[in-house]
């Protein structure tokens, strides 16, 4: 083999082997951290208030499209499978000014609960989360069931989540 082929094999194991331990990394099954979250109105709440339901923690930028157009599909899920107990977080980068978040909240509909991460403390809590979409799943007891980065697979996320109501 040639030297730009081994260093094109390396890259490409280096890019298989990152993208493994973001899909199932050390965190899988872990306690989720008791975090604190406010709304955009001022109101808030602990995770372990939501203990008995699942819930999808999403991180999410307002400068970030694969986050823009993932907000229909979240809304669709959360309106189907909230009533049945199914909670969404929209957690907005410590970056993202509350007034541009709340400006795409309206316009965009989003109906599920949307909380600023005002000085990143959310986002150290779930391992410092630096990339966006970001998503962490919850189950009832507690637990993170997976993490994922990137855009969602809605059809298994839903699949997924309906096992668990």
């Amino acid at each position: 083999m040639k030297r730009k082929e081994i260093l094109g094999v390396l890259a490409l194991v280096l890019v298989v082997a990152t993208a493994a331990l973001v899909w199932v990394g050390p965190w899988q099954g872990e306690r989720a951290a008791n975090v604190s979250f406010e709304t955009l109105d001022g109101r808030t709440f602990d995770l372990h208030e939501l203990r008995g339901k699942p819930v999808l923690i999403t991180f999410w930028a307002t400068t970030c499209p694969s986050c823009i157009a993932e907000v229909p599909h979240l809304r669709a899920l959360y309106q189907d499978l909230g009533p049945e107990g199914l909670e969404v977080i929209g957690v907005a980068m410590h970056y993202d000014p509350p007034n541009q978040v709340a400006a795409m909240v309206e316009d965009r509909n989003m109906s599920y609960t949307i909380v600023m991460d005002r000085d990143d403390a959310i986002a150290q809590s779930f391992g410092g989360i630096r990339l966006t979409p970001t998503s962490i799943l919850i189950n009832p007891e507690g637990r993170v069931v997976w993490r994922r980065l990137g855009e969602l697979n809605m059809e298994q996320v839903r699949n997924q989540i309906q096992s668990m109501l």
